[in-house]
């Protein structure tokens, strides 16, 4: 009786040794871009949002600008998935009139300008699926150069819903009211 005792003691013991390891979750390691998000109003305590973009933040780490985000060419704004935008009101963007709904965002950097689109595509992969049929609108918004340098790729809005961009020492806004 108690040699069968024992026995099953230990094979009870052992399948739960490999139960454990076998059912254990494997994490990958953290995104070297992050997701995060912007909206307006910025306030975290006000929920009535009017916009939300929600974009991944790539870093320099020593690389340059024009290499990771090249003039003339469709850039997903950002890193991974393209950036997606939510207005929750009809809104003007830019001087364009956009619809509430959920739309992707890209871009076209420039030396002097950039072009903003907005896209009505959803859940894509980079700028790799972008098609210009399906553009909803494009905004154009002038260079500023700043004296201080962001590693991380970042978007913003001030207190007057303007969208701010910003990565190395290019800035881009692009003035926004909602109805």
């Amino acid at each position: 009786m108690k040699k069968s005792t024992f026995i099953t003691s230990v094979a009870f013991a052992l399948v739960m040794v490999f139960t454990t390891s076998l059912s254990a979750q494997e994490f990958s390691n953290l995104d070297k871009s992050p997701m995060d998000a912007a909206a307006f109003p910025s306030d975290y305590k006000d929920a009535n949002k009017s916009i939300k973009v929600v974009y991944s933040r790539p870093q320099l780490n020593n690389r340059s600008l024009d290499k990771l985000a090249p003039n003339d060419k469709v850039w997903r704004t950002g890193a991974n998935e393209a950036v997606e935008i939510t207005f929750y009101k009809d809104t003007n963007f830019g001087g364009k009139m956009i619809k509430k709904g959920t739309y992707s965002l890209f871009t076209i950097p420039g030396d002097k300008a950039w072009t903003i689109i907005i896209n009505k595509d959803l859940n894509t992969w980079g700028s790799y699926f972008y098609k210009e049929e399906n553009d909803v609108a494009r905004v154009t918004a002038p260079v500023n150069i700043a004296d201080e340098s962001l590693e991380a790729f970042s978007i913003s809005f001030d207190d007057d819903a303007n969208m701010h961009m910003g990565w190395g020492k290019v800035r881009v806004s692009v003035p926004t009211s909602s109805k």
